[in-house]
This record gives structure tokens, C-alpha cells and sequence, in this order.
């Protein structure tokens, strides 16, 4: 599904990664530990297009990650990052603007009734704007709207990080659950003490 074969990736006058190799097979889940300054998100910006390797392939979903094969391999790929940048407006108007865009039909109130409901946040978080969210609503709002896209390949930049531990466990297991090709930075345990998941070690 996703894999760098002999890649280098530099930023700046600095070498990230060398002659990297590393194969994520489909649905399969791999959460990459290291510590800050690693490169660990260039890994995810690599697979994105947002960064270009100095050297080495990278192929997504059987294809090779380049100009004539990017926006479909986009397509396949929900990224939450670790700031979780959305645009300032009502989360409700946001939320229907993302599945409009994505598969021009209307949004029903009871699939977002539904996602709310497991994501334990009230009705009323849809007549907040964005910038009003608190760091854990926001979050869930990432999550909820990777849920409604239902992509099958998902690039998660510290997911958990700003939820309470009984929602961490929950979003752990339900994430894990799913037939999706996951790749997770993490420093949260609900990731690496399941047995379900690969353990990548960077240093």
C-alpha cells in the first residue's frame, strides 16, 4: 500500500532520513516512535507530495508518488495533523462543506448525530466556530471528519494527544478496528500497547 524504497529527504542543509525502506501493507497499522526532530512528520509530508526526496521512490497504492499520480493518491489519504488546522467558520457549515466537496450530496443530520454521539460531544459544539473549539474539540472534530470521508489510507500526527484517557482508549480501539492502512506518530500508550499494531523505532 505505501512504501520508500532507498529514499533520502533533506530540509534545508540537513539530512533527515537516509536510504530509508519501509512497507506498510494495506490495512495494516504502523505507529512510528521517535523522539522530536526526527523527521517523523516529513514522513507523512513525503507521502502527501508536500515534500520531494532528494533520492529513492515512493509508490502509494501501487503507484508512483509524482505529478501525474498525486491528487489521485490524495484522494485515498486522510492526514490529521498535529495542529489540527481547520478553517475558521461554524463546524456545522464546515462538516457539510467537506462532504459536499467530497461526494456532492447532502449531509444528513443523523450520520453527524451518530459520529457526535461516539465522539461524546454535544449537539450544541456544531454552532461553534472553529476557533472556538477547546484543543480536545477540536481533535474530535479532525477525527470526526476523517470518519465521514472514510478514506482507506489515514496519516495521524499525534491523535490523541489533547483527550482525556478513557477518550484515548476509545478512539484507540475504534481507529484500530477499522479495515484501513493507518501510519501514526504517537507517543500515547493506547497506540503501543496494542498488539495489533507495528512498532516502527526511529533514532
Amino acid at each position: 500500500m505505501i512504501s520508500f524504497e532507498s529514499v533520502s529527504h533533506d530540509i534545508g542543509n540537513t539530512r533527515i532520513f537516509s536510504d530509508l525502506n519501509l512497507c506498510v501493507d494495506e490495512n495494516e497499522k504502523v505507529l512510528i516512535l521517535g523522539k522530536s526532530g526526527l523527521g517523523k512528520t516529513s514522513l507523512f509530508r513525503l507521502i502527501l507530495g508536500f515534500e520531494q526526496p532528494e533520492s529513492g521512490r515512493i509508490m502509494v497504492n501501487g503507484l508512483n508518488l509524482d505529478k501525474t499520480h498525486i491528487h489521485q493518491i490524495r484522494q485515498k489519504i486522510f492526514y490529521l495533523s498535529q495542529d489540527i488546522d481547520l478553517k475558521n467558520e461554524m463546524v456545522g457549515q464546515l462538516l457539510t462543506d467537506i462532504w459536499e466537496f467530497n461526494f456532492s450530496k447532502k449531509l444528513s443530520r443523523e450520520k453527524i448525530n451518530q459520529q457526535l454521539m461516539f465522539l461524546e460531544l454535544s449537539p450544541g459544539t456544531l454552532q461553534k466556530r472553529t476557533r472556538d473549539l477547546s484543543g480536545g474539540e477540536r481533535q474530535r472534530i479532525g477525527l470526526l471528519i476523517g470518519f465521514l470521508l472514510d478514506r482507506p489510507i489515514w496519516l495521524l500526527d499525534e491523535p490523541t494527544s489533547a483527550l482525556d484517557d478513557a477518550m484515548k482508549q476509545k478512539i484507540a480501539r475504534h481507529i484500530l478496528s477499522l479495515d484501513k492502512t493507518c501510519v501514526l506518530i504517537s507517543h500515547d500508550h493506547c497506540w503501543q500497547d496494542n498488539s495489533t499494531v507495528r512498532i516502527e523505532r526511529w533514532s
